[in-house]
């Protein structure tokens, strides 16, 4: 029998911009304040998640 495997993520429940700020202040804080580089990936990879999260501004300034 031949397994495929899906090459789509499977969908993970979005997280709130609250909760990936926290993540992202406890990365510092365990860093020292200095990321390395498997650190400054992880960082990346929460900012996006955190931008992605946060409310959109919809009235224009």
């Amino acid at each position: 029998m031949l397994h495929t495997m899906s090459t789509t993520p499977e969908p993970t429940a979005a997280r709130s911009a609250d909760e990936v700020n926290e993540e992202i202040r406890a990365l510092w804080f365990r860093s020292g304040g200095s990321l390395n580089a498997e650190q400054r990936l992880e960082y990346q990879r929460l900012v996006m998640e955190w931008a992605a999260a946060s409310p959109k501004d919809t009235e224009a300034a």
